[in-house]
Formats: C-alpha cells, sequence, structure tokens
C-alpha cells in the first residue's frame, strides 16, 4: 500500500503541475479531467502525508522511551499510544479512500421514471417520486432541468425525464434506480382497501458526445405537435420530436419545449445516455450472463425499496432499513437511506464483492 500511495503522490505533484501550464487551460476537456484527477488525488495524499508524520512522531516517541526514565517515560509512553491510534486510524481512512472509483463520478444523472403495474395508482405513484427526487436535489444544492413528461388522464405521470446536476449527484443517485413498490389507498378506491402498485426509476449517466458516437444516418426523426392529456393540441406547431435508433431499436420522445431544436436537443440527450448504458450492459454481460437490468420488467416482486402509506413506512430491501418516517421520505428526506446504501457499496468492495 505504501508503494502506491507513493506513486499517488508522485501523480498528484505532476497534475498540479499540469493545471499551471498555460496549454492546458486553454483546453477545456483537458483541464476538467485533470481537475477531476486533483480532487481524486488530494484526500489520499493528505491522509498519506498525515500518516507519514504520524510514523515519524511514532518513531520519535519510541526513542525518547528508550532513553527516558519516570515521568519523561510515562509521557513518551502516553506519545507512542497516541501516534500508533492515528496510524491506525489513517491507514483505515487510506484503505476506504484506495477503493476503486467510480468512473462517472461528477458526471449528471439522467433520472426516468415511469408508471408500471397498478394503472392510474402507479401513475400517480411516478409522480409522488419526480417531487420527490426533485425536493432532495434542492436540498442537496443540486441543478435539476426537466426534459421530458408525460401527463396522465388524472394527474399522474406516465413518465418522465429528468437532469441531476451535482459533484455528487451519480454516486447518490445510482442507487435509486430499480422498482419502486407503494402500498396504500387509492382516491379512487371506496372501501378503503390497500392497493399494491409500482413505478420504475432508471439512472442513466449522462453521454457527452465523446462518450457515444452516433452516425446520423442511423437515426429516424419525426416531428408532430404536441398533445396533452386528452389529445388537446398544446401548439399549432410541429414542435414535438421523436428519434428512433434503428440498429438499437431504442426511441425517445420530446415534447415539452416550444421549440423543435430545443425538443431534439434534449431527446439526443436522453439518446446518449441510453446507448451508454446499453453499451456498459453488454460488457458487462461479457463478465457475468446473469447480470439484470435496473427495473427488469417493474414487476412489484422485483421492488428494490416498499413505502407503505398506512405504516408510514419505507423499506429498502437490498440493505434490509426500514424507517418509519415515509413522509418525510417524500418530501425529500432521503440522506439516511442514501448514507446507508454508499456505506453499504464501500462495505462490499473492501470485502471484494463489488
Amino acid at each position: 500500500m505504501l508503494e502506491r500511495l507513493a506513486d499517488l503522490e508522485t501523480e498528484y505533484e505532476a497534475v498540479l503541475a499540469r493545471l499551471s501550464d498555460p496549454e492546458v487551460l486553454s483546453d477545456h476537456r483537458v483541464l476538467r479531467d485533470l481537475a477531476r484527477r486533483h480532487k481524486e488525488l488530494e484526500p489520499v495524499v493528505l491522509a498519506y502525508r498525515d500518516l507519514r508524520a504520524a510514523s515519524a512522531d511514532l518513531r520519535a516517541a519510541r526513542e525518547m522511551y528508550a532513553e527516558s526514565v519516570g515521568d519523561e517515560r510515562e509521557l513518551a509512553q502516553g506519545e507512542i499510544e497516541a501516534s500508533e491510534a492515528s496510524i491506525a486510524r489513517l491507514e483505515d481512512e487510506l484503505r476506504t479512500l484506495l477503493l476503486p472509483t467510480d468512473a462517472d463520478q461528477g458526471k449528471a444523472v439522467i433520472l426516468e421514471i415511469r408508471g408500471a403495474e397498478g394503472g392510474e395508482e402507479a401513475n400517480l405513484f411516478a409522480k409522488d417520486l419526480f417531487e420527490m427526487y426533485t425536493h432532495y436535489a434542492e436540498h442537496r444544492g443540486w441543478k435539476v432541468e426537466l426534459l421530458g413528461s408525460d401527463p396522465s388522464e388524472k394527474g399522474g405521470l406516465n413518465e418522465v425525464a429528468l437532469m441531476v446536476r451535482g459533484p455528487d449527484a451519480w454516486t447518490v443517485l445510482k442507487h435509486e434506480g430499480g422498482t419502486h413498490r407503494v402500498q396504500r389507498v387509492p382516491a379512487t378506491e371506496s372501501q378503503g382497501r390497500i392497493h399494491t402498485s409500482s413505478a420504475t426509476v432508471t439512472a442513466l449517466v449522462e453521454a457527452e458526445e465523446i462518450d457515444v458516437a452516433i452516425d446520423p444516418g442511423d437515426l429516424k426523426v419525426d416531428v408532430y405537435r404536441s398533445t396533452g392529456p386528452g389529445g388537446q393540441s398544446v401548439n399549432t406547431t410541429d414542435s414535438a420530436v421523436r428519434i428512433t435508433h434503428l440498429p438499437s431499436g431504442i426511441v425517445v420522445a420530446m415534447q415539452d419545449e416550444k421549440s423543435q431544436i430545443q425538443n431534439r436537443a434534449k431527446a439526443m440527450q436522453v439518446l446518449r445516455a441510453r446507448l451508454l448504458r446499453a453499451e456498459q450492459d453488454r460488457q458487462a454481460a461479457e463478465v457475468s450472463a446473469q447480470r439484470r437490468s435496473q427495473v427488469g420488467g417493474g414487476g412489484r416482486s422485483e421492488k428494490i425499496r416498499t413505502y407503505n402509506f398506512k405504516e408510514n413506512r419505507v423499506t429498502d430491501h437490498r440493505i434490509g432499513l426500514t424507517l418509519h418516517k415515509l413522509d418525510r421520505v417524500l418530501v425529500g428526506e432521503l440522506d439516511q437511506l442514501s448514507e446507508a446504501l454508499g456505506a453499504d457499496e464501500r462495505g462490499r468492495q473492501l470485502r471484494g464483492e463489488a
């Protein structure tokens, strides 16, 4: 570990030097990548330097202990114990810091939320999830951009896509992908029976043009007039855009903007993200044929989390965590869940399971 830390310190110094190079400062992409690497390396290097200092203190305290008597010897013993405790703490910290970093850390996230099983109740729950993530993003200081939405007949959402930007947005929101199950009495239920429905959440990292090459000849682009619930015309121009990627069959439609150009740009953002995810899944499938996609079929039995309104309870089934504060979670208080999921991921990495 010490040899690796020394190599990382050398790299850190080289990155610092390049960040002051005028040629680098004029190249936005290189500057971005170097700044990201500097941010990754700095906590490791600072902890490594603290470890070296603590090791030097331990050596000095042991020398003092060997040469002293009486009160001075007791003082030296205290210094030895303090230095040993610091070294143990720093070594644990460095083991965590040296865990593999997510290559997509720091990138923006596209969240796609869809009603799944349960009819209109599923669409209403999809809207609840959309509002929950929007409030959570505001709480975290992230920037949210609505990419597109398809309202349902009774005020829910058939589907919605939003872009979330923040330095740790992907690190947190990547755990939200999957089937979310809700148990509650629908507003239309006259006998007070609890119904179970589900909505799916897909978390996609934003793909830049350099990440995914798209041949314009592979695209079929249709334009049409935007429509809302009930089919009424939203505007009288062909501003809505539907893009079909012919090789993969992926279809993305956007209609929220009044401009065809804006709708096309947003549709391309989502298409690039879906194609990147498809390629990542293909590569992962080569390693493990049993790997499943985030949302499966959207069925209630495939749930990652359950929201039970009667008991004011939310349970994350992946880590066995239950909180009896669903009302707070739905207004964006997701930190306890997010922190537990992050801790579980780090624990599995330390055990070599992920």
